[in-house]
C-alpha cells in the first residue's frame, strides 16, 4: 500500500470509501454529540465536538479535491473548493429550514446531507454531460464536495451559533456576517491541501494532513467568532483545542515536506536586485 500521486487513478492509502465513512461518520457523530451534551447538560462548552466533525468532513473534501483535480483541471482547484462550500450553504440551510418547517429540528443535519449530496450529483453530471469536462470521477467527486461543503458549514456554524436551529443559525451565523469567515475557511480546509501539493511529488497522506492543519485555522477562527456569541469559556476551549491541533499537525505537515523533498537548504538573503 503505498501513499499514491496526483493522479486521479493513482494508489492512495487510505480508500476514497473509508475517507468518506470516516468524514461524514465524524462529522455526523461530531455535531450531533455536541447538540446532545449541551442540550442535556445545559452547557454549550461541547460545541468544540461540532468544529472538529467538520474538519473531518473537510479533510474528506480535500480528498474528493485531490481526486478530480488530479485530472488536470488547472486552475479549477481553488474554485472548486469554493464551489464545495456554495454547494454545501445550499444543502445547509435547506436540510436546517425543512427540519425547522416539520418541528424535527435535530433531523436537520440528516436532510442537509441527503440534499447535498443529490445537489453535488446533479452539478457533477452538469459538469461533465453539458459543459464537457469529461472526468470519470466527476459526479462522485462533486457528490463528496457538497456533502463535505454541508457538513462543514453545520458543523463551524454549530460552534459559532451552539444551536441546530434555523433560527438560531441565522441569528448568530448568518446576519452576522460570521458566515463569510466559516466560507472562506472552510473554503481553504478543502482546497488548499491539494493546491499546496500538487505535482508530481504529490502524496495522500501529506496533502491531507496539510487539510488537517488548515481545518484546525479554521477551528481558531470559528471560536474567535464564538467569543461574541457563546460563553468565554467555550470559546476559549475552542480557540486553545484549535491552536494546539494546528501546532500538531503544522509540525507533522513539516516532517512529511522534509521528508518529500529532493533538499531542504537554508538559501539565505535573497541578493540585492538590479535596478
Amino acid at each position: 500500500m503505498t501513499v499514491g500521486g496526483g493522479a486521479g487513478g493513482a494508489p492512495s492509502a487510505i480508500d476514497p470509501k473509508k475517507l468518506r465513512i470516516y468524514g461524514l461518520g465524524g462529522a455526523l457523530v461530531g455535531i450531533y454529540l455536541a447538540a446532545i451534551l449541551n442540550s442535556v447538560l445545559g452547557t454549550d462548552i461541547f460545541s468544540i465536538l461540532a468544529a472538529a466533525g467538520a474538519v473531518a468532513a473537510a479533510v474528506m473534501g480535500a480528498n474528493a479535491v485531490r481526486r478530480v483535480c488530479g485530472y488536470g483541471i488547472g486552475t479549477g482547484v481553488p474554485s472548486i473548493g469554493m464551489l464545495a462550500l456554495g454547494m454545501g450553504i445550499v444543502g445547509a440551510s435547506f436540510g436546517l429550514s425543512t427540519a425547522e418547517q416539520l418541528g424535527v429540528s435535530m433531523a436537520g443535519v440528516i436532510i442537509a446531507l441527503i440534499y447535498a449530496m443529490v445537489f453535488g450529483y446533479i452539478v457533477g453530471a452538469i459538469a461533465n454531460k453539458v459543459m464537457g469536462f469529461n472526468i470519470p470521477i466527476m459526479e462522485e467527486g462533486l457528490t463528496d464536495l457538497s456533502g463535505a461543503g454541508a457538513m462543514a458549514i453545520i458543523g463551524w456554524s454549530y460552534a459559532i451559533s451552539g444551536s441546530l436551529a434555523y433560527a438560531d443559525m441565522v441569528a448568530k451565523v448568518f446576519n452576522t456576517g460570521y458566515l463569510a469567515i466559516v466560507f472562506i475557511c472552510g473554503g481553504l480546509a478543502i482546497l488548499h491541501p491539494f493546491n499546496a501539493n500538487l505535482g508530481p511529488d504529490e502524496k495522500q497522506d501529506r496533502t491531507l494532513v496539510d487539510g488537517l492543519m488548515v481545518g484546525s485555522l479554521a477551528v481558531v477562527a470559528v471560536g474567535l467568532c464564538s467569543l461574541a456569541t457563546l460563553s468565554t469559556i467555550a470559546a476559549i476551549i475552542t480557540i486553545i483545542v484549535g491552536v494546539a491541533a494546528w501546532y500538531y499537525f503544522y509540525v507533522w505537515y513539516y516532517r512529511l515536506v522534509k521528508r518529500d523533498a529532493a533538499a531542504v537548504v537554508g538559501t539565505g538573503l535573497l541578493p540585492p536586485s538590479a535596478l
